[in-house]
């Protein structure tokens, strides 16, 4: 399955929202007029688009329109498509990998998030790329966190460090430094403990990972992962500039989008937000992770075929 189809199998429940709205919204033909925009709008809202980035796609539209650059229906899902691909320019959506010793990407999230599974796909995703990868499993006070890591590191084939449950975090980055040195890793991904902005106490243990991290790597978190559930829509927006008051957000995983029929909510977190998205989970499988490509992403979320 190519790309393009595998972002429009994951946003199928976001398109059977939204492309039958813009089926009904935009058929060939019809005359544009601040009627149909408003319908469009309506469309956009349903799709968890948010209104602060529905009400910029629309007075864009309507301002081609204006100026006569628009004159055709089909005309107004390229604006979108436009719009939505000059969001991502690719040096934003790279991985920044440092140039010598292992990369270190710290993996933040909620309980529930997907920040787990996210973790082992990433492993995944750089394994099949050809990188060594080393897993750190510093979510100690989840019960069976670590345990589930441990069976991803197996299925995948990836090594992993650990610690017992409830153990400290900070020892388990530290031990995991040394190994991902010591044994020529490319990259080091590090499970953190699933938190909310109101848990100080693992906000600091958030904290403390990086500071062990920076001490025995230069350079690192080179890059700082936050996963958030596309299912939830407008509300990870919420989530992602909660975290970012306490961490420095590089990039984001967009967990469960083939679960959703917000995926919209990508554009708005762009918006909203100066962090990229980089990832975006489309299933259950260890393979079911893509680099976000915003080119098939729009071409999928604006198809108005079935």
């Amino acid at each position: 399955m190519g790309l393009f189809d595998r972002f429009k199998k994951g946003l199928s429940k976001t398109r059977e929202r939204i492309s039958a709205g813009f089926r009904a919204v935009l058929p060939f033909g019809r005359k544009i007029d601040d009627a149909m925009l408003e319908e469009l709008e309506t469309t956009m809202l349903a799709a968890d688009f948010g209104p602060t980035t529905v009400s910029t796609l629309i007075d864009i539209v309507r301002s081609e329109w204006k100026k006569g650059k628009i004159t055709e229906t089909q005309e107004i899902l390229e604006c979108l498509k436009d719009y939505v691909i000059a969001k991502w320019p690719e040096d934003d959506r790279r991985i920044k990998f440092c140039e010598s010793g292992p990369t270190v990407v710290l993996v933040a999230g909620i309980n529930g998030s997907g920040k787990t599974t996210s973790v082992a796909k990433l492993a995944n995703h750089f394994t099949k790329a050809g990188k060594k990868v080393i897993l750190a499993a510093c979510d100690t006070y989840r019960a069976a966190a670590v345990e589930q890591l441990t069976e991803w590191s197996r299925r995948i084939d990836v090594q992993i460090v650990k610690h017992k449950q409830d153990a400290d975090p900070g020892a388990v980055a530290y031990d995991a430094c040394d190994a991902a040195v010591a044994r020529n890793a490319d990259i080091l991904l590090v499970d953190t403990a699933g938190r909310l902005h109101t848990q100080d106490h693992l906000m600091r243990e958030l904290g403390k990972i990086q500071k062990v991290v920076s001490r025995k790597i230069p350079g690192a978190p080179h890059e700082v992962l936050l996963v958030l559930d596309a299912t939830i829509g407008q509300n990870a927006i919420i989530q992602a500039k909660m975290f970012s008051e306490h961490v420095n957000v590089t990039g984001l995983v967009l967990a469960k989008l083939d679960g959703s029929a917000k995926g919209g909510a990508v554009i708005g977190i762009r918006d909203q937000m100066n962090v990229p998205v980089k990832f975006v989970g489309l299933g259950e499988t260890p393979e079911d992770i893509e680099p976000f490509d915003p080119v098939q992403f729009a071409e999928a979320l604006f198809s108005t075929e079935n």
